[in-house]
């Protein structure tokens, strides 16, 4: 029997999740099946001694511990670690590292943009010309007009760069935020401290997931996937909560459709279910002893989250409702996530707020199957920065995202709100910027807005290593070295524990490349003064062995270091009133509950467009390689034509048939678009991926469908100021 293309990559939603961890697809990814794709770049390796070399993936926030086997000094193949380690494991887009690696996209030397050109330039011409013009900006007194956008907020490398800023004299550090700066949030509020939850899956008897992409690329995809296969070993229930049939909610034991952005309503009401019927007695027998605020949390919900409200507004019925809270409740290791997909976007402060409260009523805290809290970071302890007297006048500065003032009294960064700053504004209020393991004007919605910030600062960084599409907006680029080429920390999860990993290298430097780490010491101490003072490494490998000390041996064997006291008891270590919270003061100052609403009239926009997450599209800072594009199913992309799924009954509304071509209209922009028909998405709702849409890269990347957020706008959450936009509404005409 013949099997094409399109049959093989259609063997059913969620064939992804059956196979990651049998042995076939990993078989199939032998080095021939790597070296002989029909990419004319590909090189193939001669004959050798094969070796093997154990490191850290860094392409994703998985922090996975893989093994690279080599043919002499080429890089052939990434792997699983062979190891117990709960850490290790590998998905497609770390499976495709060598591809990345020796990809002729990579940008292989520092390179100067004079006139719209690039001209290629040295290490040490970037260097000077950026430590000149950090000069010039002190001695205006203009310290504070620097700016960095950082990838994430975690480990050395991110830590250097906020530090630079510090000592140089500048507040605005800002990062890209994700759910896990959502999390940090919830619990400041509910318990004093801003834990990170870690969901212990693999022993809970009942998971009840709003939305959450467990098998579409989410936290750890590895560990993800092990979770839910012992799950279902197990015998034990999932259920997936969304708009959207996703690989998740096709291997989840029951899916259950709602109207996107009614989540956080649907939990509230499953919770008044439960305060009335007197359930959560049952988990918490000391309940009035362990929280505050509860009978005023409890009228709030009696009041406006009726079944019949919550019917109505979420469009699950209500008997579905009702026997979902029966079935949570008997379980005895129950637990509910929020994170929309992959949890790239953070969403609504309120909706997690709503979810979490399912779980303080279930008692699952630091219990097996539930949820526990860990520590973030705590293993950088380096002295503070000197500050001179620049620099003490520029970090007393307001910060340009609002961050931690006013309304915004909550996020330490709010990346969402720079652009509406920088457009807001006759001239740039950044003189110059810094971007690091991050590609925000792809990764941002209203993709439009963030070009014409971009556009306004005069003078931007770039240290990628990649032509992205913010790469190509920079002035300078000192690219880094791939993570294959550079050793650095990665912080991730082993287990229920906090871990910090070692990325090792595995070859030299193909290419005239600079660590980020050393770039950022380098221009430190071309600076000279205070700033020089406060980075006295000679480069990063010096920082990075300073830092972790001892565990650095532990490391260099094990490629993990477990802090075993970073694990936090929910009620005993709580640092407020040594309770849970359901409301206080600072809770009220948030306005509970407020939850976001898409974008666009009704009547103009009759539809609402969600995005959707792939394991087979990376939608973050490290895009596609040509192995990950060529699996995507042409019922997403065809050629270059993206496709739109939606309800074939919807579909008939309009006169649109598989297939078809259509023009895509949102409130902030228009795109051509083909049709494909898709019983598993709710009627109304029409859904794109995201990851795709690229003008940076190359051949195998570039131009091929849209990037869904020049579609999306970006919605304040009032909550916490960040980017809410869960969708948009949209129309959509036969063409």
């Amino acid at each position: 029997m013949k099997i094409d293309r399109r049959s093989f990559l259609s063997l059913g939603a969620g064939a992804t999740a059956g196979l990651a961890f049998s042995p076939l697809p990993w078989k199939l990814m032998d080095d021939s099946s790597i070296w002989t794709q029909n990419w004319p770049w590909v090189p193939v390796p001669t004959d050798g001694e094969a070796s093997y070399v154990d490191t850290v993936c860094s392409l994703c926030p998985g922090g996975c511990g893989i093994t690279i086997r080599k043919i002499d000094d080429r890089v052939v193949k990434a792997e699983k670690k062979d190891s117990d380690n709960a850490n290790s494991g590998i998905c497609i887009l770390g499976l495709s590292s060598p591809q990345l690696l020796y990809s002729p996209s990579r940008i292989k030397t520092p390179l100067k943009k004079i006139e719209g050109k690039w001209v290629k330039i040295s290490v040490k011409e970037a260097v000077a010309e950026i430590a000149e013009k950090l000069k010039d900006l002190r001695k205006d007194k203009l310290s504070h007009t620097l700016a960095c956008i950082s990838g994430s907020s975690s480990g050395t490398v991110p830590a250097l760069f906020e530090r630079f800023l510090k000592a140089y004299g500048s507040p605005n550090f800002i990062t890209v935020p994700s759910v896990k700066d959502v999390y940090k949030l919830v619990f400041s509020l509910s318990l004093g401290s801003p834990y990170v939850p870690v969901f212990d899956i693999a022993n809970s008897d009942f998971v009840v997931s709003f939305g959450t992409g467990l098998l579409d690329g989410w936290g750890n995809p590895a560990q993800a996937f092990k979770a839910h296969s012992i799950l279902k070993d197990n015998k034990k229930k999932l259920i997936q909560i969304e708009a959207r049939l996703s690989n998740t909610a096709a291997k989840a034991d029951k899916w259950i459709p709602i109207k996107p952005g009614t989540e956080g309503v649907l939990a509230l009401g499953m919770a008044n279910i439960i305060i009335e019927k007197r359930l959560y007695l049952n988990k918490n027998i000391l309940f009035d002893s362990v929280t505050e605020g509860f009978e005023e949390f409890k009228a709030l919900v009696a009041k406006d989250y009726s079944v019949k409200a919550v019917a109505e507004i979420t469009g699950v019925k209500q008997e579905d409702i009702t026997a979902l809270v029966e079935d949570f409740m008997k379980a005895q290791s129950p637990v509910a996530l929020f994170g929309r997909g992959e949890g790239t976007i953070p969403g609504s402060l309120h909706e997690m707020m709503a979810v979490n409260f399912l779980n303080a009523l279930a008692g699952n805290f630091n219990k097996a199957g539930g949820v526990h809290l860990l520590s973030d970071n705590s293993y950088i302890n380096w002295t503070e920065p000197i500050l001179d007297d620049t620099a003490y006048y520029g970090i007393n500065k307001k910060r340009l995202d609002g961050a931690g003032d006013g309304k915004y009294f909550l996020a330490k960064h709010l990346l969402n709100r720079l652009p509406e700053v920088l457009n807001s504004s006759e001239t740039s209020p950044i003189n110059m910027l810094f971007v690091t393991d991050s590609n925000p004007f792809y990764t941002m919605a209203d993709t439009k807005l963030v070009r014409e910030a971009f556009e306004k600062i005069p003078f931007i960084v770039s240290f990628s290593s990649y032509m992205d599409e913010t790469a190509s907006m920079a002035d300078i680029i000192l690219p880094n070295h791939f993570f294959l080429e550079r050793y650095q920390d990665v912080v991730a999860t082993c287990g229920l524990k906090p871990a910090v990993g070692l990325s090792k290298p595995v070859v030299n430097p193909i290419f005239d490349t600079i660590h980020s780490g050393d770039a950022v010491i380098f221009i430190a101490k071309a600076l000279g003064g205070t700033i020089a003072e406060s980075f006295a490494w000679d480069d990063y490998k010096a920082c990075l062995d300073e830092t972790l000390e001892a565990k650095k041996d532990i490391m260099d064997k094990e490629l993990f270091w477990v802090d075993e006291s970073g694990v936090f008891n929910a009620f005993a270590d709580a640092e407020s009133s040594g309770k849970f919270e359901f409301i206080n003061d600072k809770i009220r100052q948030t306005k509970p509950y407020t939850f976001v609403e898409a974008e666009g009239e009704k009547k103009q926009y009759p539809l609402t467009l969600i995005r959707f997450d792939s394991m087979r599209i990376a939608s973050g800072y490290t895009a596609n390689s040509p192995f990950m594009t060529k699996t995507v199913a042409d019922t997403v992309i065809k050629e270059n034509d993206i496709f739109v799924e939606i309800n074939p009954k919807t579909a008939a509304e309009y006169n649109l048939t598989d297939g078809s071509k259509a023009l895509l209209t949102t409130p902030k922009g228009k795109a051509q678009v083909r049709v494909h028909l898709y019983e598993g998405i709710m009627q109304g709702i029409i859904s794109m991926p995201s990851g795709l849409g690229h003008s940076g890269y190359d051949n195998y990347l570039a131009g091929k469908g849209i990037n869904i957020n020049e579609l999306i706008g970006q919605i304040e959450d009032p909550a916490s100021g960040f980017d809410a936009a869960w969708g948009i509404r949209a129309v959509l005409v036969r063409v």
